[in-house]
């Protein structure tokens, strides 16, 4: 007699697989909502312990996360400041580049049989051979609509940081009222600490070595008088937070100006491509893994993945954010049974069992000694 197939865990796996590309969709189309609440939320990880710790010398718990907001914002601006000062230096440069852009032009133009007028500028010669003129207006307008929006953007994700992080405060007696079985509340304040643990830990380590990068890029570059360094070193901060390729395209691109900028004087184009080098080699090798400690646990095969999947969704910041996202997920997935398998499909296959304590931020004085001891032995089951 034929044994019975039970068909339900196919089907449960299919519908799953469903779920995600009818969750991926919906993100991608909610793009200008979720993201904004996305960096906010993982904004308000990195800030909380900040708030807490100014709250525990008698700092009001507003006036705590007004102070860390104001700081951050005005930070912003004035990194933005020093990105426009630098933009608009690069504007009234540009006729000292423009023979070599057309030099470089007409190389490519013969190479690839373009047409090329040598008595026209490079703008003149774009503008007719390459139907330069749509795309030209089609990105002013995106770039007008971007920082009309920018602005909306920016007080919308202050304002979800400032309402997060006061729910934060009160988020475990919350959960023990809508939770009233103990264990089911302890293992969602556990998920929770975790996430906040495990987040501002990388993205606190990777801001430090995204920083460190950058003021060591900018430096390098303006010992030898390399036109526009503050932009060469925002540039090594930011795409740092992108892993594996971001720094590349910081090398590549900072490299290729230093050959424009400098030939035929191969030496200092040399030296700017092996001191960038050198320097994302032995902070990105050496220094954020002996910092860190130990990897997030994730396979490099599902980083590369989720870039792909989350630049698609919701494009340059997609990608930086994809990684702690990932982080969660994975989290998430460790500590519901019936996902395990999933947490370990996005493994590593590294031993991360080992004990580790968690600072449990929601829980009070009484009940923290209680948790942590529960947070461990479930990390360890």
């Amino acid at each position: 007699m034929n044994k019975p197939t039970n068909f339900a865990r196919s089907i449960f796996l299919l519908l799953l697989f469903v779920s995600f590309i009818m969750v991926a969709a919906v993100l991608k189309l909610t793009s200008s909502f979720f993201i904004p609440l996305t960096v906010a939320v993982l904004l308000s990880f990195v800030f909380y312990p900040f708030v807490k710790r100014m709250n525990s010398v008698h700092i009001p718990w507003i006036i705590g996360i007004l102070i860390i907001v104001f700081i951050a914002m005005i930070s912003f601006f004035v990194v933005g400041n020093l990105l426009v000062a630098s933009l608009k230096t690069i504007l009234s440069t540009y006729p000292k580049y423009e023979t070599r852009f057309l030099g470089l032009y007409e190389f490519l133009a013969q190479t690839f049989k373009l047409p090329f007028d040598e008595n026209s500028s490079l703008f003149a010669n774009l503008w007719s051979s390459l139907g330069v003129r749509t795309t030209v207006q089609n990105w002013a307008i995106s770039l007008s609509n971007y920082m009309i929006s920018g602005a909306k953007v920016i007080l919308m994700i202050a304002l979800f940081v400032i309402f997060l992080l006061i729910e934060l405060r009160g988020m475990h007696s919350k959960v023990k009222t809508a939770f009233k079985e103990e264990g089911t509340s302890r293992k969602l304040m556990f998920i929770a600490t975790k996430i906040i643990a495990e987040v501002t830990r990388y993205i606190s380590i990777k801001f430090t070595i995204s920083l460190i990068t950058g003021v060591l890029v900018f430096l390098s570059t303006s010992v030898i008088k390399m036109d526009f360094p503050i932009i060469w070193g925002f540039l090594a901060f930011i795409l740092n937070f992108i892993p594996n390729f971001g720094s590349i395209i910081s090398w590549l691109v900072t490299t290729m100006f230093a050959l424009l900028q400098f030939y035929p004087q191969w030496g200092y184009a040399i030296y700017v491509a092996a001191a960038v080098l050198a320097i994302n080699m032995i902070l990105g090798n050496i220094v954020e893994p002996r910092w860190a400690g130990s990897d997030l646990g994730i396979s490099p095969f599902i980083i590369l993945v989720g870039l792909s999947l989350w630049g698609w969704m919701w494009g340059f910041i997609g990608m930086i954010l994809s990684v702690p996202l990932l982080v969660i997920i994975k989290i998430i997935c460790e500590n519901i049974e019936f996902l395990k398998p999933i947490a370990v499909l996005l493994g590593n296959g590294s031993d991360r069992s080992k004990k580790r304590r968690t600072h449990i931020p929601f829980f009070n004085k009484k009940n923290h000694a209680a948790g942590t001891e529960t947070a461990v032995q479930e990390t360890d089951a």
